[in-house]
């Protein structure tokens, strides 16, 4: 057991964030205290915000520094000597493990943001941008370079969202069934059936109050995401879709057909996500209404793994409803994969790579695996220890080198807490398959109008501030369906038109 302790919350997230990379499988306990407390089994830290920190290891060694001194840092509770501390903390914790972290200190999900803004404002290029990532955040060399590369990458593709904007974000909360590592808002569909027909009614009002709280300005993108959209039936997705045609506004000639003869969008994504839920009469309609980008999710190319996480299709249903697709005329097609599922080792990775290069998408993408506390993953390690013993950095390792040889290159990337092997969700794609909406929302360039149970709006301010603000809507089911109106009133008060 682990013992965090601090006079201060200011220390909590990023001293709990880099002792759970460290030590993932540790269970670690946090509590307030002015002065440190009882021994640990394995590890006592205690910070002060005097500025001191102390470190109690359980060979009985003893770490303790004036971090001010120890740094140069500013006034002890700064964001200077908040960084300070976590640099103290991360270097004592590798020379006690042994080890380091691909990503060094960093604990935030958005990287590729801290060295595109870091390059931009020192002028820095990618050899002097890598030694200063190396020194001031610790982030390995090879993570450093990558992290650059898919920021040129994302600078240049988001040049046409800088100047504001919005994109269209639509949440269906229903799922075939829910995956074992799933935290996101899913329902069964077999056994909420009966809210659809109100739930799209819900969505409805939405679009409709839309175009007047937006003030006419119409979409950059639309993604449909979930849960599964495509759990849905051919008719309740048309309905969905018609809906989007009646009520979206529409800029000039865009890159695809939104409405027969009228503008378009840059990009229309619907996360179909489960083989079990694709259909040749769903993706018809979608291409009836100028879907030009899905998502055909495997995670995994074992049928015993999609068996555990309770994906109820196999690996034969995966490739019949990808062959599907591309059959209907989809070009764009992305593929999900999840590295560091219960029980897989790298002969599973690399097969289920094969896998994925015999279908050929048009663009990857790879996460490790996070626990999150809403899934029932949580439960399942408690019953069962361990996931498996994998090299996540060689798995990931393999991944790349499986992208490259589809002519994919890197485009997006993010963290979330409690990754396996520390490490990061990369999106892969060839010439002209980015997935704009992922590097839109997770770049924070440009507001998202999110409509659904369980979603999110974002408004970015474009006056040079860097303010960002957000609006949620009810996650439970019921309480959404309920307070429609109130969901309304909390997009038009967040978007200014009141």
């Amino acid at each position: 057991m682990i013992l965090l302790s601090y006079n201060s919350e200011s220390f909590e997230y990023d001293a709990y964030a880099l002792l759970t990379s460290f030590y993932p499988e540790a269970e670690t306990k946090q509590c307030l205290s002015d002065a440190p407390t009882a021994a640990a089994d394995e590890l006592h830290i205690h910070a002060s915000g005097d500025g001191e920190v102390l470190l109690l290891f359980k060979k009985g060694e003893l770490f303790t520094r004036d971090v001010r001194y120890e740094f140069r840092a500013e006034q002890p509770g700064s964001h200077e000597w908040k960084w300070a501390f976590k640099l103290f903390l991360y270097d004592s914790l590798a020379d006690y493990s042994g080890r380091s972290l691909p990503w060094g200190g960093l604990t935030g999900v958005r990287p590729t943001k801290l060295i595109l803004g870091t390059a931009r404002e020192q002028g820095l290029k990618e050899d002097a941008l890598v030694s200063f990532m190396r020194e001031h955040y610790r982030v390995s060399e090879a993570k450093a370079r990558l992290g650059y590369r898919i920021a040129m990458l994302e600078d240049s593709l988001l040049t046409p969202f800088r100047d504001g904007g919005y994109s269209l974000y639509i949440g269906i909360p229903f799922c075939p069934s829910t995956c074992l590592y799933c935290s996101f808002l899913s329902y069964p569909i077999a056994a909420h059936q009966k809210k659809v027909d109100e739930y799209l009614g819900c969505v409805e009002k939405e679009l409709a109050a839309l175009p007047e709280i937006m003030g006419g300005e119409a979409p950059d993108t639309v993604y449909i995401g979930g849960g599964t959209p495509t759990a849905l039936s051919a008719e309740e997705l048309e309905r969905l879709l018609e809906m989007l045609r009646t009520y979206v506004p529409l800029k000039g000639e865009g890159a695809l057909a939104f409405r027969p003869g009228i503008g378009g969008l840059r990009e229309f994504t619907v996360e179909a996500g489960r083989p079990d839920s694709i259909t040749a009469d769903k993706l018809r309609v979608m291409k009836k209404y100028g879907v030009d980008r899905i998502s055909v999710n495997p995670q995994t190319f074992k049928d015993e793994t999609l068996k555990l996480i309770g994906r109820h299709h196999t690996t034969e249903q995966l490739r019949e409803a990808f062959g599907l697709a591309r059959s209907e005329g989809f070009d764009n097609i992305n593929m999900d994969l999840i590295l560091g599922l219960p029980g897989e080792s790298p002969a599973d990775v690399e097969h289920t790579l094969a896998c994925a290069e015999e279908l050929s998408p048009d663009s990857l993408t790879v996460h490790s695996l996070a626990i999150k506390r809403a899934s029932r993953m949580k439960e399942w390690i408690a019953q069962h220890g361990a996931i498996s013993g994998m090299d996540y950095e060689h798995a990931m390792g393999m991944a790349q080198e499986a992208a490259a040889r589809m002519n994919m290159q890197p485009y997006y990337l993010y963290r979330q807490k409690n990754m396996a092997g520390a490490l990061e969700n990369t999106g892969f794609a060839r010439e002209g398959k980015y997935g704009l909406y992922n590097i839109i929302i997770m770049e924070e360039v440009q507001s998202i109008y999110a409509i659904g149970a369980g979603t999110v709006s974002k408004r970015v301010y474009t006056d040079g501030s860097g303010r960002i603000e957000r609006c949620d809507t009810h996650k439970d089911l019921k309480l959404y369906l309920e307070g429609i109106s109130e969901m309304i009133e909390r997009k038009r008060k967040l978007f200014g038109r009141e």
